[in-house]
This record gives structure tokens, C-alpha cells and sequence, in this order.
């Protein structure tokens, strides 16, 4: 690590990141937002979640040379990264961002004029893209020292990764979990924790800092308390009405994601859940006259994240559950810093999409029940294959169980070429038609 880029790193976290981000803030007119029939009042604690990840960003710009860099997949224990203080990018989240830009078809064609199939996931190829263009909404993204993927959310990650290790000639470290066919088994358990026992002398080598066990410790207690507090949020949306909207927590996600085990994404919650709890205290709603409950299964459409909160909202419905968020709270109580690499084996080795098609059932089965849902939206991602297998007959397993009407939405996460309104639209009008019924 040079000395030069770590003053310039200190000096741009203390006083430049601060400084710039306050002339952002003055440059700005201020105009009172439009009142919007359909929607209670905004969420305060947004202004902060913004300046959170605008200085994430921002500060990312200048990690290089100062901290080492990790980009990571979001179903990686970055528990064990922070312990060597490495500064983590999430392709994922950051094709998120791109998606919500709309920038996704571009991005994801400059990865197809490289040889890359359009099937792949888009979350893939933004990020190919991304390498080959330089395009970013970011600014600009820092070159990693280490790649770390982990095999639980797809497979898709480990060929995406061997391909960023190539592009960039950095090491890639592979968490590899056992899919669950049944039940996780202890030697399922050994597996991983050993994987993960044996990456501290690589970690140890590129961050140039040695492993010291109490203050990993600290680090997954705080991830627990992290993920707990997450968990709470979510909660909120049990109450009627809903203190805010799947759409909301879409957005309000990014902290746990990319931020977890870092004081910042704790604090930060304990300020939404504040806040969130005031709302359900006096009774105020995201949606105002909320006479239907929804939930949203698998990844949210990026692009029509804005365009769906008002048509729903628009119809007094409320997204109040969905499995992809819950998928950062679900396995957080494994977490135990009393025996972290064996706790963060079960944890992560257990999350939703590493786990048989009758879990996956049984859990959306308790979070209609939970979560007083009304009706259910599946999104069927044309990249996420993963969380879109098996998700007809589980349509048809929760109408028989439950009698809860359901809609299939054909689209990608971030590429828009791949979404047809008409078709969209057809199918939620009779879905609106069932729930009314």
C-alpha cells in the first residue's frame, strides 16, 4: 500500500468526501416535493441512506493503493474481508444502481459484443460492461486485489468471477456451499468452515495485515446485530398499514448488503427502525388508503421500481413482504461470534437460494400468513434462473393451499429488452381483477 494514496484516502474520508458532498447539497434548489395522492409521507431516514452510499462511492474512487480492494458477490461472508480491512465493491449491487439508471441494455451490449450470450445473467453482464467501457454511474469503480464469490446464490458467479480474475490477473477465492437438498449436515458444516479457515493466509497476503480472532469476532457480532436490525425493519411492514413499501425496502437494502459488518450499516438501521416505529405508533402508512397486501418474489425489476410503487400504490395495494429482502434477515440468528467460522457456515450455507424448492415454499407459505398478504406478484427473471425455477408450480401450490391470487411477471432485473409492457400489463389487469373478487 503506497503512503501517498493512503494520506490521499484519509484526507478525502475526513475532510474532501464531507466537503463535497455539503457543496452538493447547498448547489441544490430547494424545491418542496410534489404531493402525491397515493403515498404517505417520504422517509426521513432516506436523506441519510443517500449520503451513505454517495460517500461509499465517492470514497471507493480512492481506495485503491490506500486499502486493499475486494469485489465480492452478495451471498459471500464479508465478515472474514473486513477482519483485514478490506475495502469491498458489490458487482451485484452496483448492477442494481445501473439497472435503476436505466443504463442496463447498454452496458449489458457491450458485454455481448465481447462473445458474452445475452441468456446470461444481466447482473454478469453489466458488470462485463462495465470492464469493457468504463461506464459507470458510480464515477468510477477501483481495480480489486481479490475477487471473492460464493457459490450459494448461483453458479453463474464462479465463471463470472474466473473471468473478471483473468481481465484483472488478481486471485479469486471461492466460498463453496453444498446445495441443501434435504437438511445441512455436519460434515456440510466442516466443509465450509474449513474453506474459510484456510483463506486467512491469502487474505493475510494481499491485505498485508496478519488475523487477529477477537476483532473478527467483533466484526460478526456486528453483522448479526446488523442483519437482526434488518430483520426488525422488515417486521414493521406486518403492522396495517405498512409503514413503507418492498419498494422502499429494495432501496433501503443496500446498506446490509454492501456495508454489513461495518458500524455504518448498524447505526444506520437503528435510525430507520426508529423512525419506522414512530409511523406505526401514529398510525401513518406508505400507501395511503391501504385496503390490499402484496408480496414480491424474487429480485426486484430495477427499472420499474418507480413505475410499479405508483401503479400499485395508485390502487391502494402495499407490497409488505418479499422473499429477497428477507433473504439478508432470514439466517442471521446462525450468526455467533463464540464460534464464527462454523456459525457463518450455516448462515450463509442456508440462504434461500442454496436451499431445496419445499423450503422455499414453506417460507413464502409463513410470510403470506405473517404478513396478512392478499396477493402474491412473482417476478420471473429471465437472468436469475435460480430463483426463477420451480416458481409456476409454487404459484399453484400456494392458490390451491391458500387461496391467495397470484400474477407471473415475465421480465430481467436490469435489462429492459427483455420486458414487454403489453404482456405486463395484460396479466396484472387480471390479476387486479382477481384480487377485487
Amino acid at each position: 500500500m503506497s503512503l501517498t494514496n493512503k494520506l490521499q484516502f484519509s484526507f478525502m474520508k475526513d475532510l474532501g468526501a464531507p466537503a463535497l458532498m455539503a457543496l452538493n447539497q447547498a448547489g441544490k434548489k430547494k424545491r418542496p416535493p410534489k404531493p402525491n395522492p397515493h403515498f404517505g409521507p417520504p422517509l426521513k431516514s432516506a436523506k441519510r441512506l443517500k449520503e451513505i452510499m454517495t460517500r461509499h462511492y465517492f470514497l471507493a474512487r480512492y481506495a485503491r493503493g490506500a486499502r486493499p480492494v475486494a469485489w465480492v458477490t452478495s451471498g459471500a461472508p464479508v465478515e472474514l474481508l473486513r477482519a483485514f480491512g478490506f475495502y469491498t465493491i458489490y458487482p451485484e449491487n452496483h448492477g442494481a444502481l445501473c439497472g435503476a439508471q436505466k443504463m442496463g441494455p447498454k452496458l449489458c451490449q457491450a458485454a455481448e459484443e465481447h462473445g458474452y450470450h445475452p441468456d446470461l445473467c444481466s447482473y454478469a453482464r453489466i458488470d462485463l460492461g462495465h470492464y469493457f467501457t468504463g461506464i459507470t454511474p458510480a464515477g468510477r469503480l477501483p481495480k480489486p486485489d481479490l475477487l471473492f464469490a460464493s457459490n450459494n446464490i448461483c453458479q453463474t458467479v464462479l465463471y463470472w468471477y474466473k473471468a473478471l480474475a483473468h481481465y484483472h490477473n488478481v486471485p479469486l477465492l471461492l466460498f463453496d456451499t453444498p446445495y441443501n437438498f434435504r437438511d445441512i449436515t455436519d460434515s456440510d458444516v466442516s466443509f465450509m468452515s474449513a474453506q474459510l479457515e484456510e483463506m486467512i493466509p491469502v487474505l493475510e497476503r494481499v491485505s498485508g495485515r496478519k488475523f487477529v480472532m477477537e476483532r473478527f469476532q467483533e466484526i460478526v457480532q456486528m453483522a448479526h446485530d446488523t442483519s437482526a436490525l434488518w430483520g426488525q425493519v422488515l417486521a414493521t411492514m406486518s403492522h396495517r398499514p405498512a409503514p413503507m413499501t418492498i419498494f422502499d425496502a429494495f432501496v433501503h437494502l443496500a446498506p446490509v448488503v454492501s456495508l454489513r459488518g461495518l458500524p455504518v450499516s448498524r447505526e444506520y438501521y437503528k435510525l430507520l427502525l426508529a423512525e419506522l416505529q414512530e409511523r406505526v405508533s401514529l398510525g401513518i402508512g406508505a400507501v395511503t388508503n391501504e385496503n390490499k397486501r402484496l408480496m414480491w418474489d424474487n429480485i426486484a425489476i430495477w427499472y420499474k421500481v418507480r413505475d410499479y410503487a405508483e401503479l400499485f400504490a395508485s390502487k391502494g395495494m402495499n407490497f409488505v413482504a418479499a422473499t429477497y429482502t428477507n433473504a439478508w434477515a432470514e439466517t442471521i440468528h446462525y450468526l455467533d461470534q463464540a464460534k464464527p467460522f462454523e456459525s457463518m457456515a450455516r448462515a450463509y450455507g442456508l440462504v434461500i437460494l442454496n436451499n431445496n424448492l419445499n423450503h422455499r415454499l414453506g417460507l413464502m407459505e409463513q410470510m403470506i400468513k405473517d404478513y396478512q398478504v392478499d396477493g402474491l406478484v412473482i417476478h420471473s427473471a429471465r437472468s436469475c434462473k435460480p430463483y426463477s425455477v420451480g416458481q409456476y408450480d409454487m404459484k399453484r401450490l400456494l392458490m390451491e393451499r391458500l387461496g391467495v391470487p397470484s400474477v407471473v411477471i415475465e421480465a430481467d432485473i436490469t435489462d429492459s429488452r427483455h420486458y414487454s409492457e403489453e404482456q405486463a400489463q395484460v396479466r396484472l389487469e387480471a390479476f387486479f381483477e382477481a384480487l377485487e373478487n
